[in-house]
Parts: C-alpha cells; sequence; structure tokens
C-alpha cells in the first residue's frame, strides 16, 4: 500500500464492477471524482453470480486486516436473476430468488462485520432492453420482469440489514430513452448507463448522514 492512507473504496460485483473502469464507465467517473482524496478498487468478475460472491467473501474482504475498507458498493443480481436456459451459461448463472435473498444476506452481515467504520451500497440489477438481449445473445433469458423481481428482493434486504440500496430498476426507468441508449448489448452499459449508476452514487454519498462523511467534497485534497 502506498502512502499517505486515504480512504478506500471498493467495488465488488459481476461485469457490471468488472467494466466500470472502462471509457465512461461509473467506476471510472467516481475514480476522477475522488482522484487525491479516495482510493477506488475493483473487484468485478464478469459473469458471477451472489453464489461465486459468498465463496470468496473472505478472500476479498479478510476480517482480519488491519486496514478495512471506508465504503464497499455491492452489486449483484443481474446474473441471477437469468432465467435457467439450454446453454450451459443460462443454467450456472440462475440464481432462485429465495437463494439470492439470503446469499445478499450474508454479503451484507460479513461487510457489516469488518468495521463500524465501513459504509455499505448494494446496487440492483438494472433493467435490460430484451430486444437487444435476444439479438447479441441469442437468448430471451434476461427480462425486465425478472430484473425488477430481483431488484425489489434486494433493496427489501437492505431495509432489513439496515444498509443503503439503489434500486437501479427504477432509476434507469425514470430516464426518457433509456432502453434505447443505456446498453451495448442489451445488459452491460453505455457511457450513458454509466453516468445514471454514478449519479445515483454520488446522491447517496451527498445525503447520507455518516460520520465521516464520504461525499467528495467533505474530504481532504492530499498534499493540497
Amino acid at each position: 500500500m502506498v502512502g499517505p492512507r486515504r480512504p478506500q473504496f471498493v467495488l465488488f460485483g459481476s461485469s457490471i464492477v468488472e467494466a466500470s473502469f472502462g471509457e465512461g464507465g461509473w467506476g471510472a467517473i467516481l475514480a476522477d471524482i475522488y482522484a487525491r482524496k479516495a482510493d477506488i478498487f475493483l473487484r468485478g468478475y464478469g459473469g458471477w453470480n451472489s453464489r461465486q460472491a459468498i465463496q470468496v467473501l473472505d478472500e476479498v474482504f479478510p476480517k482480519d486486516d488491519p486496514v478495512q475498507p471506508s465504503l464497499v458498493i455491492v452489486y449483484f443480481g443481474g446474473n441471477d436473476s437469468e432465467r435457467p436456459g439450454p446453454s450451459p451459461h443460462a443454467q450456472s448463472t440462475h440464481v432462485p430468488l429465495p437463494k439470492y435473498v439470503e446469499n445478499m444476506r450474508k454479503i451484507a452481515t460479513h461487510l457489516k462485520s469488518l468495521s463500524e467504520m465501513t459504509r455499505i451500497i448494494f446496487l440492483t440489477a438494472p433493467p435490460v432492453n430484451e430486444a437487444q438481449v435476444l439479438e447479441v445473445f441469442g437468448f430471451d433469458g434476461r427480462t425486465n420482469e425478472l430484473c425488477q423481481i430481483y431488484a425489489d428482493a434486494c433493496v427489501e434486504v437492505c431495509q432489513e440489514m439496515g444498509i443503503t440500496g439503489i434500486n437501479l430498476c427504477n432509476a434507469f426507468k425514470q430516464r426518457d430513452n433509456w432502453m434505447e441508449t443505456c446498453f451495448t448489448d442489451g445488459i452491460h452499459l453505455t457511457p450513458t448507463g454509466s453516468k445514471i449508476v454514478a449519479e445515483e452514487i454520488l446522491k447517496v454519498l451527498e445525503e447520507a448522514d455518516w460520520k465521516p462523511s464520504l461525499w467528495w467534497e467533505a474530504l481532504p485534497v492530499e498534499f493540497a
């Protein structure tokens, strides 16, 4: 670890996270805004679901580490909500809703145990462009109905566990032309889609009654 030590933000999730440092990605937007104020670590694993996530919690977030994250942003749900289909990928990614809820509870419990100062944000699955998914992937296993069901369930877990949840299904659908502008392939995000995610996260960080605040304007500039 290089110093001086800054607050650490960890982005943990599947391909929506793994690709977030790409051009115009929401992780890159956060890294730019928090330059000289916080270090943002990418822990994204394309194709993963909540079942795989709980298997690596101790490795990605060891409880005995002397330095714990100030913020963890978690995204799982898109792959979990995919209907089982004929392809091996579709069969391996789907997680039944009750099991998904149980897994997200386990993730929340583990992260809350890291430190009293570790803040947590869960991102739900965003909606999809079903026609584009079918055109690109040749499979109609991603539906907005299922995305919404899993998103709402994730928000309920957040309310139950006392952590912050951002319902990306709802956030996207409030924007004009979201279906045409937010996805590269019906699932993964364009810069327009990423901007929505970043804006929703920044809104939480600005409004949260956290002490110390993690809002970028409240953090000191290193070597100012």
